[in-house]
């Protein structure tokens, strides 16, 4: 009998399910791998659980993006989940009129679980919200999972599953295109969650995830607080975030200022170039930090620079080499299953070229709400290739400048507002372009200072990185697999 696999199968005409013609939907190697988990696994469909009351269901609302940058609570939107978790610094808040409007419909708590049901490659991300996250709204493309107290499992063994190779498959097999965006609609009901019959084996991937969520949970605070504290914002670590940071009041000259013609730059007439308030606050700093643009370290050759290619649509998806987009970046870090993958083949033939190094830097050129995004390269992550859209930045005189502080400085509030202020629109997407190195870095001038950012950067992110990995040993841990079987190597993301 002809080999059945994605290739090529046969189907029996009597098998089609809901009018559904889409080959994929019937891939021989979702039911070959739920067929060989029976025998260790209970395989509980979420509809099943829905119908049952274990598992509470709801969407989140689009509030309009008359709302977005209107205040400081979080809108999570698709884009804003990656690694298990949410970005510390989602790229749109909403005010508190927008908030309460919404809040009471979508009930949001700490322990839900969002999934992403539409996105085309974000569809089927997913994360638990912890108490970091809290206030929040999000967007009507996220399903909100809650689990009751007498569901069969709790929701860190649920969040393993849903990341487990069994599910990715499925949640791949079922997505389809509505209109110009790709979903799973309501076919996320269908999906079977290989549940372990094995109490302890149950046990031991929910603590670990548990684990991991925890820890990184609180690794991504330190992550919010290196920047607050590398500007004096804050006095110390210990000390929380202020309520109101990005706050801006309207008498500062938000409404309009005066500025001399003369002082026109490069034929630059945008008013958010010239910000009055941005000058103001690098005056004070002056005071404490040493303010030197990133043009004067590249001329002193502290930095080095370079900015990435574009292979083309072609080589998406030829192979195993992660190739790294403006997407693919989330709170200093690269996020484990990038989208896009290329050939050994198309790797080998830029390698040289892109010269990527562990603590490189990262940081979105182009890409609207994600420019001025960066995150640094551990060992883990130097064999890819990344897009145009990114620089890369090398600090090549480390007794001049560490790495961790370079990233740490490039995520203060006054060099990000120097980055929104400097952002402009070229053809139809917004980039920084060569104003980057326009930007002013504000370095404490107190030596002991700089070390200890850099020490609590680099072991925060070299922390929270290994916990990454061990998430894609734990999504295996569900199946009992040791590496993602051949037979779905070429339908799953890497995970």
């Amino acid at each position: 009998m002809q080999k059945q696999d994605h290739i090529g199968f046969v189907n029996r005409y009597s098998a089609i399910k809901n009018g559904v013609f889409i080959p994929r939907y019937y891939e021989p190697e979702v039911s070959k791998r739920l067929g060989a988990l029976r025998r260790s696994h209970e395989l509980i469909s979420i509809g099943s659980l829905v119908d049952k009351k274990y598992l509470q269901v709801a969407s989140g609302h689009e509030v309009g993006k008359m709302a977005y940058g209107t205040g400081e609570i979080p809108f999570v939107r698709t884009s804003d989940i990656s690694n298990w978790e949410i970005k510390a610094d989602p790229k749109q808040g909403v005010s508190e009129e927008v908030f309460t409007k919404f809040s009471k419909k979508q009930d949001v708590k700490e322990d839900d679980i969002f999934f992403v049901r539409d996105g085309t490659y974000l569809v089927g991300q997913s994360c638990i919200v912890t108490r970091y996250d809290l206030p929040c709204l999000f967007q009507s493309h996220i399903l909100r999972f809650r689990l009751s107290e007498h569901a069969p499992f709790n929701r860190h063994l649920l969040l393993a599953m849903l990341n487990s190779a069994v599910v990715k498959l499925q949640i791949r097999s079922v997505q389809f295109t509505a209109d110009i965006i790709d979903t799973v609609g309501n076919r996320y009901l269908e999906i079977q969650l290989p549940v372990p019959k094995q109490t302890q084996q149950q046990n031991d991937i929910a603590n670990a995830t548990a684990n991991v969520i925890e820890t990184r949970t609180k690794l991504r605070e330190i992550i919010r607080k290196i920047p607050l504290f590398t500007q004096g914002i804050i006095r110390d670590m210990q000390q929380p975030v202020p309520e109101r940071l990005n706050r801006v009041d309207d008498e500062e000259g938000n409404r309009g200022f005066r500025f001399d013609y003369r002082n026109i730059a490069g034929s630059i007439f945008l008013p958010k170039y010239y910000n009055p308030i941005i000058e103001s606050e690098l005056r004070e700093l002056a005071l404490t930090h040493e303010l030197i643009s990133i043009s004067d370290l590249v001329k002193g050759k502290v930095l080095s620079w370079a900015t990435g290619i574009e292979i083309g649509k072609m080589a998406y998806g030829t192979g195993p080499i992660p190739f790294i987009r403006t997407s693919d970046i989330s709170n200093w870090e690269l996020k484990a299953d990038p989208k896009q993958s290329v050939s050994e083949e198309i790797y080998l033939q830029y390698e040289a070229k892109q010269d990527v190094k562990p603590d490189d830097i990262f940081i979105v050129r182009d890409g609207t709400y994600l420019v001025g995004t960066s995150c640094i390269l551990t060992k883990h992550d130097t064999r890819i290739l990344y897009c145009g859209g990114l620089y890369k930045f090398r600090v090549n005189r480390q007794d001049k400048l560490d790495s961790y502080l370079f990233l740490a400085l490039l995520n203060t509030p006054i060099v990000r507002r120097q980055m929104r202020a400097k952002q402009f629109t070229r053809d139809i997407i917004d980039t920084l372009g060569k104003r980057i190195f326009e930007v002013i870095l504000p370095i404490p001038k107190d030596a002991r200072i700089c070390r200890e950012i850099a020490e609590t950067a680099r072991k925060t992110v070299e922390t929270r990185v290994s916990l990454r990995i061990q998430t894609k040993k734990i999504a295996l841990d569900v199946e009992g697999l040791v590496s993602v079987p051949d037979e779905v190597k070429e339908l799953v993301e890497p995970i």
